[in-house]
């Protein structure tokens, strides 16, 4: 059983400033803001997720971990063997939904640590890869299971030979097949109001937006950007924000508005934190930044 971690790993952590770029002609970012590196202490990071308070809860998936970074700038492990978590969530109760990767899981963890297995098959078919989620206002889970043969896994093989997008209601045992018309499904978010959701097929290089049926299923799909991500959020003004190479931004009519480079190589995942909700916080490769905005996460 997980014991609380009580050492605090970085207590104030003095953040790197990239001083390359300025965002001055980017009206959503602060005006005078600076891409800050956090930390450059991890493998490969992912998934981060934003809790009531404005925690942002991250990955480290290679070196099967959670992290926290504080509203306060503290940095400090939260789980340990933690499933090889990827994509998080946070629900309505507190609770932090995983991606848990080592088994193909869906994984809810409580405050403490502790974690319950969700969902662990379709059909008896191990999933591929459960990789990003998203909670619907209702407490229902879309997440995609694209495959990434991993080498801690002790098969290779795709035991479904689709890679779709799912859907478990709240308090559901099965997963619904809500779409399979993808190459490498990724990264997703829905709108606050649950009336649409938005998939990234990172193989096709394509995002798609849906409109969410009363029923949970998703109709209308229509192209929302020429391009895949991996990780992806939303601000209150209705602008996806796409990962890969740096942040592309596109606003809800799928208009390009700008790009934050990200010098950390490959650009994983995002998510808005921060007791206001205007910070922006990226997870890069072995480093995870920070950008204050002018505009506040919407979920």
């Amino acid at each position: 059983m997980f014991r609380p971690l009580i050492l605090i790993i970085a207590l104030f952590i003095v953040p790197k400033i990239c001083t390359s770029q300025d965002f001055d002609t980017l009206q959503i970012v602060k005006k005078g803001a600076k891409l800050q590196q956090i930390s450059k202490q991890f493998k490969f990071t992912e998934g981060p997720a934003v809790d009531k308070k404005g925690n942002v809860f991250f990955t480290d998936q290679p070196n099967n971990k959670i992290w926290k970074y504080d509203t306060k700038g503290n940095l400090s492990l939260f789980l340990d063997n933690a499933g090889r978590s990827n994509g998080l969530y946070f629900d309505k109760k507190g609770n932090l939904l995983s991606c848990a990767d080592e088994k193909n899981e869906l994984w809810t963890i409580d405050k403490k640590g502790n974690h319950k297995v969700l969902l662990g098959n379709y059909e008896g078919k191990l999933f591929n890869g459960p990789n990003d989620l998203w909670i619907d206002p209702k407490g229902g889970i879309y997440f995609t299971d694209p495959f990434y043969p991993r080498d801690y896994w002790t098969r290779k093989n795709q035991e479904i030979d689709k890679k779709r997008v799912y859907y478990l209601a709240k308090d559901a045992k099965a997963a619904i097949i809500m779409d399979e018309d993808f190459k490498q499904p990724n990264g997703i978010v829905g709108s606050p109001d649950g009336k649409n959701l938005f998939v990234a097929d990172i193989g096709a290089s394509k995002t798609y937006k849906y409109d969410i049926a009363p029923d949970g299923k998703l109709t209308n799909r229509k192209l929302m950007a020429n391009m895949g991500s991996d990780g992806m959020t939303l601000d209150t003004e209705g602008n996806l924000y796409l990962t890969g190479r740096g942040v592309t931004i596109f606003n809800k009519d799928g208009q390009q508005i700008g790009k934050i480079p990200v010098p950390s190589g490959w650009t994983a995942n995002i998510c808005f934190g921060g007791k206001d909700r205007k910070l922006l916080f990226i997870t890069a490769s072995e480093s995870v930044y920070t950008l204050e905005m002018n505009v506040k996460g919407a979920n």
